[in-house]
């Protein structure tokens, strides 16, 4: 008995009172959104169709189109190739890759168990929009290192626009991606989803510019959020101005309209 008391006398000298004491509690706002936002990332990366949505595709078709006499374009042809091509990028992930998620978290019950957690809700929006423009950064850096690597010139006085532009188009797509995934069946967001990116990749200015669609479909295109994406990056980073107001004000449009329908009929389930 005396031989437990000193172990336990020991034990009380070496780790201060309280030290192992229970402390329930909600953490940090700053450390819940920094762990969900790296979760969000990393459910993105590691599969593997966003990957092939998200990076290889769009690296193909950079090369390709770049390399590839289709259309009529200036030489370097991939000065009028990139910013087609991260609009695109930027659609695989804000739009197609969040809604197929969104659709599946709702139909196995993430949505609805997250939200029976310390984790508040904005935390869980937060961390979702952060881990998409974490890897619309990362696309990015891969494909701007591509196009440099085939000849990409791009205007220094339209990196810093170009960005601003990449968070609203992000913006765009991820709320047009959180209408479709949070209203539809998974399967039916699946097939959804999958559509739409294909007919905004031939039709909507991606593929190819507007203008050198047929007639109708090249105007329509600039009033899609692909479309107009595309233009406000082709004007910032290849021409080096300020995007215009009508792109600008397109993306604002498909944002808050999007936005404003999916706060009313996405469900947790």
């Amino acid at each position: 008995m005396s031989s437990e008391t000193n172990r336990t006398a020991e034990r009380g000298s070496r780790f201060p009172e309280g030290t192992f004491r229970p402390a329930p509690g909600r953490g940090r706002a700053g450390r819940m959104l920094a762990a969900q936002t790296r979760i969000e990332a990393l459910l993105i990366v590691r599969h593997g169709e966003q990957a092939l949505l998200t990076l290889i595709i769009p690296l193909a078709l950079l090369i390709g189109l770049s390399a590839l006499h289709i259309g009529d374009l200036p030489d370097p042809r991939v000065d009028s190739v990139f910013p087609r091509i991260m609009a695109l990028a930027v659609m695989s992930t804000a739009f197609t890759g969040q809604a197929i998620a969104l659709g599946f978290d709702r139909r196995y019950g993430v949505l609805k168990r997250l939200s029976a957690t310390a984790l508040p809700r904005w935390t869980l929006i937060s961390g979702r929009v952060l881990a998409t423009l974490l890897v619309v950064a990362l696309q990015a850096v891969v494909l701007g290192a591509t196009a440099l690597a085939l000849g990409w010139t791009p205007s220094p006085v339209g990196l810093a626009p170009a960005l601003v532009m990449l968070v609203l188009g992000s913006l765009a797509f991820g709320a047009a991606g959180v209408l479709v995934g949070g209203s539809m069946r998974a399967e039916i967001v699946l097939a959804v989803a999958n559509a739409i990116w294909f007919l905004l990749l031939l039709a909507g200015g991606l593929a190819l510019p507007a203008s050198d669609l047929p007639g109708p479909v090249g105007t329509l295109a600039g009033f899609l959020p692909s479309g107009a994406l595309a233009e406000v990056l082709d004007a910032t980073l290849t021409h080096g101005g300020l995007p215009g107001a009508t792109p600008v004000l397109v993306l604002l449009a498909w944002f808050a309209a999007c936005g404003a329908v999916a706060m009313k009929t996405t469900r947790l389930t």
